[in-house]
């Protein structure tokens, strides 16, 4: 059997020779005296050699390890050189899928729900945090301990609501990694446990009921052309985002001289990518045959001007001139008519629907027309209940 010493000794020759250790191991020694460990053995009948490594690197004592690891998968009946080429291929696999792959093909395969202002959001949350931190690792090989680091770099920025935004973006991406087969587990579990916790929410300024009456007061009196007037009006009605409103077209609004006039937003407009019906009450139909009667865009319901809907703050800083700066907002209103309903007991249901607050699910999907009725019902309690609000005065005439 070899020895250190005896190894140690081993001189080239001018042919390369083996001197044999036990059990199939033996060093091979070639003319340029390098000493590298093969293992002989068979395989399936057939005569086969496994080789180990090179002394000195490889001692003695590691090379006989070896060896016997390989002993053991032939008595599993594995053959120890597949076994090696197999664990080198899936080395490169993992190395190859690192987290910005599998993260961009995340992306890629998601943004066609998205809206597109959502889509960029996400975007820049990848690239600006999570790729930088995590990209060039092995998606399989990361440690909640990484993610952890990486979501702290946000919380450092004074930023804790951030950094639960993009901690359960990579717990997304990760899931992803786990249905690809690109790793096994996710390790964003138990992470948020040791964030700090997010500030108190400061929720959008929204109306209160009793200042209803004022409000309608200032809007009316108010030199506002008649478009933004009807747009505000129409988003306290409908309760509906503002730029649901601004690109509102005429030929999504249905049956307005029939019993159930309908809005019906196409998918590729609504931030979850479905499609949203607002049953339309008495008041909301009058208003939308105001805006018909007057010269209009050939497309869009709120257009100043030829085919440009309203801009992005034409509502807001309509509601600033009123002087409600600092006291409502457009999409406030939604908070209004969501606390008004829900105390006026209204099935929840119905309102998170009408706030397209869209249920994740097959039954979600059924319940949009299995709650029709019930929400036209309640629109036009809600159209009552701001007339009375707004009297004296009769509803807005531009």
């Amino acid at each position: 059997m070899l020895s250190d010493a005896k190894l140690r000794a081993l001189k080239p020759r001018d042919r390369a020779y083996k001197v044999s250790d036990a059990e199939g191991l033996f060093i091979m020694v070639s003319p340029s005296g390098s000493k590298l460990w093969r293992c002989a053995y068979r395989f399936d009948g057939k005569q086969k050699l496994l080789a180990l490594g090179k002394y000195p690197d490889m001692t003695l004592s590691d090379a006989r390890d070896r060896m016997r690891e390989a002993k053991k998968l032939l008595g599993k009946h594995v053959d120890p050189s597949q076994s090696r080429k197999a664990a080198k291929v899936e080395r490169r696999k993992v190395n190859a899928d690192t987290f910005a792959i599998v993260a961009n093909e995340w992306f890629e395969t998601n943004k066609s729900k998205w809206v597109a202002s959502y889509s960029v959001r996400l975007r820049s949350r990848l690239d600006e945090d999570l790729i930088p931190a995590l990209g060039h690792r092995p998606i399989s090989l990361i440690k909640p301990a990484e993610v952890l680091e990486a979501i702290r770099k946000v919380e450092r920025r004074d930023a804790p609501e951030m950094a639960r935004r993009i901690l359960q973006m990579a717990r997304l991406v990760f899931l992803y990694g786990v249905a690809t087969s690109r790793c096994e587990f996710d390790p964003t579990v138990g992470v948020n446990k040791a964030l700090r916790p997010p500030k108190p929410v400061k929720s959008r300024t929204a109306l209160k009921a009793d200042q209803l009456p004022e409000f309608f007061a200032a809007l009316r009196a108010s030199d506002l052309d008649q478009v933004t007037k009807a747009a505000i009006e129409f988003a306290l009605l409908t309760f509906v985002r503002t730029a649901e409103i601004r690109f509102a077209e005429w030929s999504e609004f249905e049956k307005l001289d029939g019993p159930s006039p309908l809005w019906r937003i196409p998918a590729a407009r609504m931030k979850m990518r479905r499609e949203h019906l607002v049953p339309l009450s008495p008041p909301a139909v009058a208003l939308i045959k105001r805006l018909q009667a007057r010269p209009k865009s050939a497309h869009l319901v709120f257009a100043l001007t030829a085919d440009r809907p309203i801009s992005e703050n034409t509502m807001l800083y309509g509601l600033y001139r009123i002087g409600f700066h600092g006291r409502a907002t457009i999409h406030g209103f939604r908070s209004t008519a969501s606390t008004i309903l829900n105390e006026s007991g209204f099935n929840r249901d119905w309102i998170e629907r009408q706030l397209a607050h869209e249920e994740g699910s097959v039954r979600g999907i059924y319940n949009a027309a299995q709650w029709l009725d019930g929400r036209r019902t309640m629109m036009s309690w809600w159209a009552e209940y701001i007339e009375c609000a707004a009297a004296p005065s009769a509803r807005l005439t531009g």
